[in-house]
């Protein structure tokens, strides 16, 4: 029997509703629960998993949408339940810092504030971009669900000003050592980031982590920046101000392949700049140096030459065939997942799935790769970084069987990451490993011993329990394909050439360099990420926003334009 309550007006962030979904979901009585805020988007989440109700179409953006499946009426100990963990989720919040409800109260609270980070629903991004970019402030945009030209507008305003619009739909950056969003803490070091690939940058910056050297910057610029759309704006303004910045020596950056006509004005900036520079692009293969800037084959070359290293240099463990026949990999990390798809891709003398059809990167004679955190596997759900169930379920299905696999899998730690990833995978693993001993677990981590999770903790609670932990996204590849016994592709060794004197002088904004030299971060959305840039020393304020305009699209984009 399903139950419907709506509470008007009672707005909650997105991930804080999927907790308390999950949580009251345990109640005695309660088969399950779905809650979520009103907007279009979740109605029809709410019709496509079978828990929409008539009552439901007279909800609002701005309503909270409690259905709840249950034989008998749980109303009343479920209201319960829900106003003690919004309550508690309130008390901690506000215990050790200060919360504000408006602009203007944020701006007075938080003197000299440069950087607006958003985690709210995507339709109300433009409004509350413009606002910020209005008031002098740079902006970090982790939400998703923005329009490409919204995107195009707001990007090509900030740069108008001189400002800078990370994203839509970055989840990560780090700048000056302060995490934003979804972030590693990386020791800090001279290599500045810049990237169009969220565990991409996460990958290289905790390899440089681990192998000595830190980082100075890392610039998230959302995966549509190097678009023919969107233009690299983003990416550009990045480059420029790492360019310029006194803490960087050397320039990583990361995409997938950009746009033709992008992917030349990106070079042609590149050349100009008076530092050496390391490209990484996701399934690019055997580009030769050109001047200063060097082409890596994958994330882990990526890190080794930002050091002066080369691959030559790196850890293995000698893994040789076993039996198995084919790789299951199921990964978190979406840039992880391309990198395992298309160094497997040319094992097998195919091309990767560069459509990402249903999540699968890869798909061939049994051999699957997938983004668990495509939006098609997290649509009215929590992310696989934060909430193991969906992956669970994947390991059971495609484990049940007989034949020999190797099944290879990603553990991203840091901010926003759940808090103890090896501990909720590992039951089902260890479950596995007694009933299916035809299948290998090789794992992942991508992490730091400074992240709230510790690299070397993760590591440890796999190892104890026999699983192979590989020293990086590409080992854990190489190793895959050693076990089914194929052959692991090899790449020419490189080194970063020398950088000759230039004339050309790149210019970045002194509101895009103070950003840099001290991020002090308004934080509109989720708790978490405030908390974490004050954890590691920065400043804060949160901004307990709420729709505007009675949460109406339409009205929102006018209020927008006005502004």
């Amino acid at each position: 029997m399903l139950t419907t309550i709506i509470q008007a007006n009672t707005y909650q962030d997105s991930v804080t509703l999927m907790v308390l979904s999950n949580h009251v979901s345990s109640l005695e009585g309660i088969n399950k629960v779905s809650i979520m805020m009103g907007t279009p988007a979740n109605l029809d989440i709410f019709k496509s998993t079978g828990f929409y109700t008539e009552e439901l179409e007279a909800a609002t953006p701005q309503d909270m949408c409690i259905v709840v499946d249950a034989e008998t009426d749980q109303t009343e100990p479920l209201l319960k339940a829900i106003h003690d963990f919004l309550n508690n989720q309130t008390k901690q919040a506000g215990a050790d810092k200060t919360e504000v409800r408006s602009w203007k109260a944020a701006l007075e609270e938080l003197p000299g504030a440069n950087l607006a980070l958003l985690s709210i629903p995507g339709q109300y991004v433009e409004y509350e971009t413009r606002k910020a970019l209005n008031q002098g402030l740079n902006v970090h945009i982790f939400s998703d669900n923005v329009p490409v030209e919204v995107e195009r507008e707001l990007k090509q305003l900030a740069d108008d000003k001189g400002l800078l619009v990370m994203g839509p739909d970055c989840g990560t950056a780090s700048l000056a050592g302060i995490p934003l969003a979804f972030t590693n803490v990386v020791r800090e070091g001279r290599v500045g980031i810049v990237g169009a690939s969220g565990t991409g940058i996460q990958e290289v910056a905790t390899l440089i982590d681990r192998l000595g050297g830190g980082v100075s910057h890392a610039i998230g610029t959302g995966g549509r920046d190097l678009s023919t759309e969107i233009g690299g704006i983003s990416m550009k303004a990045g480059i420029r101000a790492l360019a310029e910045d006194v803490t960087t020596d050397t320039i990583v950056v990361i995409s997938k392949p950009p746009a033709k006509e992008v992917r030349e004005e990106i070079e042609q900036l590149l050349q100009q700049v008076n530092k050496p520079v390391v490209a990484f692009f996701v399934g690019d293969h055997g580009l030769a140096p050109v001047n200063h800037v060097v082409y890596a084959d994958t994330s882990e070359e990526a890190a080794l030459l930002a050091l002066g290293k080369s691959t030559q240099e790196r850890n293995r463990t000698e893994v040789t065939s076993n039996g198995a026949s084919r790789i299951i990999g199921l990964f978190s990390g979406g840039t992880l997942a391309a990198e395992t798809a298309d160094l497997m891709g040319l094992s097998f003398g195919v091309e990767a799935d560069r459509e990402h059809r249903d999540g699968f990167s890869f798909d061939y004679d049994g051999n699957v790769v997938i983004d668990l955190g495509d939006d098609v596997y997290t649509q009215g759900k929590p992310h696989p970084m934060i909430d193991p169930s969906t992956r669970i379920d994947f390991i059971n299905r495609y484990c049940d069987t007989d034949e020999s696999i190797v099944l290879l899998l990603d553990n991203v730690l840091g901010y926003g990451s759940h808090e103890n990833m090896a501990g909720a995978l590992l039951p089902t693993l260890t479950k596995l490993q007694a009933t299916r001993p035809n299948v290998e677990v090789i794992v992942n981590v991508c992490g730091t011993e400074q992240d709230p999770q510790r690299y070397s903790a993760q590591k440890q609670l796999f190892e104890a329990a026999g699983i192979l932990v590989a020293e990086s996204n590409v080992a854990a590849v190489e190793y895959a394909l050693r076990m089914i016994g194929k052959e692991v592709p090899q790449f020419k060794q490189k080194t970063v050439p020398s950088v000759e004197p230039s004339t050309h002088k790149i210019e970045s904004s002194e509101a895009i360099q103070q950003l840099l030299r001290a991020p002090k971060v308004v934080n509109l959305g989720l708790r978490s990420f405030a908390d974490a840039v004050i954890s590691e020393g920065g400043h804060s304020v949160q901004y307990n926003w709420q729709p505007t305009a009675g949460g109406k699209p339409h009205l929102q984009r006018l209020l927008a334009l006005m502004s």
